[in-house]
């Protein structure tokens, strides 16, 4: 009798709440949801947290090993680890997410076009996609944030357009698999001009790939945004980023390994977590799971 009435209950489920008890059961996925929110929080509230000025020296605590006064250690101009990487966070995830939200800005309605025009139209997008695509994706971010100047903003302008091409490639496959559906073509021969094609009846069902797509891209913007600022090409200092440490820690490997060691931790962390939610996203959008 149990079973009975939990089918209904079951067969009545929304889709929403389905996909969120799959992602739930997926552990590493919460895991690294919690890992997330942890860096977040840290990042908005590191001006409460931080226990000194990021950018205030002192020249009688340089390079101190980590204590009870400097939980972190010191750095080579006497500045606090702890509070460094604290605010750093800030740069971080503000140019994984931004630097993401600008690609899919760019790269849907692009990727729309092309996937429901078709034509000439398609191939000239489809090629510029492949072009952008055949360089490596760090060696085209750092050739265009050399081009825009060293600054965060431009460092973050340029791995959007970086990261622009795969939302194109991913948009363009899934509206071309949906022009070719009878709802589609249904919308088309009542008179819907591309625009609300594209706009209302493709874009809420890809929703799902680019949400996965965006959730791993993001991984890859912070480490490209910690490769540009270690070379220099990012956040500029005295202001604290992740990569910027790393870059004046290799200096000091020997003498004072925790420079180099909680940046590089925090950067790996945040990164697993990012992939560890895009697999969890992944195993809970996928439309075949909806079969187990």
């Amino acid at each position: 009798m149990s079973a009975t009435v939990a089918t209904p209950a079951v067969r009545g489920e929304s889709p929403l709440r389905r996909a969120v008890s799959r992602f739930l059961r997926h552990k590493l996925a919460v895991f690294g949801l919690l890992v997330i929110l942890l860096f977040v929080a840290a990042a908005v509230a590191a001006p409460l947290l931080a226990p000194a000025d990021p950018l205030a020296t002192s020249w009688t605590a340089i390079r101190k090993a980590p204590s009870a006064a400097h939980w972190f250690g010191t750095d080579e101009n006497g500045r606090d680890v702890l509070s460094r990487v604290l605010y750093g966070a800030r740069a971080s995830m503000l140019a994984g997410v931004v630097s993401v939200l600008v690609a899919l800005v760019i790269g849907v309605p692009v990727g729309l076009l092309a996937g429901l025009a078709g034509g000439w139209t398609d191939i000239v997008i489809s090629r510029i996609a492949d072009a952008m695509l055949s360089v490596p994706f760090l060696i085209l971010a750092i050739a265009l944030a050399a081009f825009l100047g060293p600054a965060l903003a431009n460092a973050m302008l340029a791995i959007a357009i970086t990261a622009a091409p795969v939302f194109v490639r991913l948009a363009r496959g899934m509206a071309m698999e949906a022009r070719a559906t009878d709802w589609v073509e249904a919308a088309r021969a009542l008179g819907n001009p591309p625009w609300r094609l594209g706009l209302v009846h493709v874009l809420p069902n890809i929703v799902p790939p680019l949400l996965v797509q965006a959730t791993l891209a993001i991984a890859e913007a912070i480490i490209a945004e910690a490769s540009l600022s270690f070379l220099g090409l990012g956040q500029q200092p005295p202001a604290p980023s992740w990569g910027s440490m790393l870059n004046a820690a290799q200096r000091f490997l020997t003498q004072a390994p925790w420079l180099a060691i909680f940046p590089g931790l925090a950067i790996f962390l945040v990164v697993l977590a990012f992939n560890l939610v895009g697999d969890g996203l992944r195993d809970a959008l996928a439309p075949r799971s909806d079969r187990k």
